[in-house]
């Protein structure tokens, strides 16, 4: 039984177990299911040691931040296997994630000790103001299945950087990694309370979280439909609000492009992480003079993967993430071949162990309007787009209720220029996959994708602090 991590203490409840998606024999373990006692417990906690950690000098908290990132790094190949073979992501893609999560760590550790603040001098004789930044309190955390340690990390350690006491409510797919995060960040030193784990179903654990007001602020990454509840229970009590959610992210390659690159950039921004990435390039629209030899090209790189196990060694794509996530591409894949044409792949596969096996699919003659051009499949399933020219593109590309992540693959600097300024994305990609980001750097998106300030990066301060502003005559 793992448990949760409630005041510091770790609290059974009834189990539940975490099943490989590449083995479905494969039990990785039971789970303890967190009550709505248990979410409340954990907020009390967090209320009653937030404002001790938030007064805690900065050097304390960065140490204890730099704690967590050698834990990290000393179980690296453990965390990288336990990732693999919970959530179905290739070895080499969980341990990129893995080490994502060192990185995140060590970069906040330094923003502790930065102090974010300000002075000016009054427009009145005699007065100084000072504008400093203070913890936010208390964060509730709603994370998904698809960054099982990577989406935990850019939130949990931000918010800890800052003086907040947080309260984490990993997805019930994938809590095998978030419990060794909290056990990392327990054994660490974190004071008790500071840090709290509460696993379970959304319905009752991410249900208190929202609705509890000892709970400040909630940062939220999931689907487009959880986000609007979230939205609506925080807003009836004024909570602050974080949310990143779907995407249906345009990748234009023009006529210009090295084809050769456009075809690889495609392939890993729409199906590496079996296309469960809200960045996916899953509307690859095309320049018509390119179009045949940019599907062939693709088509061919797409008959080189290896479909497999996720901790098999060759394996470049692994297994759909579970029962409900593969009936629903399998779902999507039924629409699409009434909708367009399936040049290729698109069948359930069997391998040596019973999984969620799927080939990845490649659509073509799709048109813009099309339920698989316009919803969010989340699956190893891409959607080409032919279009006469730039303009052209630039419009598709637009036209989508989600605003993301945009990329185009061309050789003009005129072009490039143009889509990083018109393109209606939080993040522009040029000639790169759309779902490559740095931790350095703002996360986010516009429209239906994002609501509130960005993730990541110093923008993070933003959403886990508030701002006070001070006079004092002199």
């Amino acid at each position: 039984m793992h448990p949760n991590l409630i005041g510091g203490e770790w609290r059974t409840g009834e189990p539940f177990l975490n099943i490989n998606p590449s083995d479905l024999g494969d039990v990785i373990g039971e789970y303890a299911r967190a009550t709505v006692a248990d979410c409340r417990d954990a907020i009390a906690a967090a209320r009653g040691a937030g404002k001790a950690w938030g007064l805690t000098p900065p050097q304390a908290r960065a140490d204890l931040l730099y704690k967590v990132a050698a834990g990290i790094e000393a179980e690296a190949g453990k965390l990288a296997d336990l990732l693999a073979r919970e959530e179905g992501k290739t070895l080499r893609e969980a341990a990129g994630e893995v080490l994502r999560a060192v990185q995140l760590f060590r970069f906040y550790a330094g923003e502790a000790l930065r102090g974010p603040g300000e002075r000016y001098d009054s427009s009145r004789p005699g007065i100084e103001i000072q504008v400093t930044r203070e913890p936010v309190g208390v964060v509730g955390l709603i994370t998904p299945w698809n960054f099982p340690i990577g989406i935990p990390t850019w939130k949990i350690a931000p918010a800890l950087a800052w003086g907040n006491a947080v309260v984490l409510k990993p997805a019930d797919l994938v809590p095998g990694c978030a419990w060794e995060l909290a056990r990392i960040i327990h054994e660490a030193g974190a004071p008790p309370g500071v840090f709290n784990l509460v696993m379970g179903r959304g319905s009752v654990v991410g249900a208190e979280i929202i609705d509890n007001p000892g709970v400040d602020a909630i940062s939220f990454t999931g689907s487009v439909e959880t986000g609007a509840k979230v939205l609506q229970g925080a807003a009836a009590r004024g909570a602050k609000v974080q949310m990143e959610m779907g995407g249906k992210n345009p990748l234009v390659v023009l006529a210009d492009a090295d084809i050769d690159r456009a075809v690889q950039v495609a392939l890993d921004g729409a199906y590496y992480g079996t296309g469960q990435r809200c960045t996916a390039s899953s509307r690859l629209i095309v320049e018509d003079a390119i179009h045949d030899r940019f599907v062939a090209g693709l088509a061919e790189a797409l008959a080189a993967q290896v479909v497999d196990d996720a901790r098999k060694p060759g394996t470049t794509i692994g297994p759909v993430v579970d029962q409900r996530q593969y009936e629903q591409d399998l779902r999507y894949l039924d629409i699409g071949r009434g909708e367009a044409h399936l040049a290729w792949g698109g069948a359930p596969l069997e391998r040596a162990t019973r999984g969620f096996y799927l080939q990845p699919a490649l659509f073509t003659e799709v048109r813009n309007d099309m339920t698989i051009a316009r919803e969010e499949i989340f699956g190893p399933v891409a959607a080409v787009i032919r279009v006469k020219d730039y303009e052209e593109a630039l419009a598709v590309a637009n036209d989508t209720p989600f605003g993301l992540s945009a990329g185009i693959c061309t050789t003009s600097l005129k072009h490039a220029q143009h889509f990083r300024r018109h393109a209606e994305a939080g993040m522009v990609m040029v000639n790169c996959p759309t779902a490559g980001v740095d931790y350095t750097a703002a996360f986010g998106g516009r429209k239906a994708s994002s609501y509130g300030s960005r993730e990541q990066g110093r923008y993070a301060v933003e959403f886990y602090t508030t701002v006070k502003t001070a006079y004092q005559a002199m």
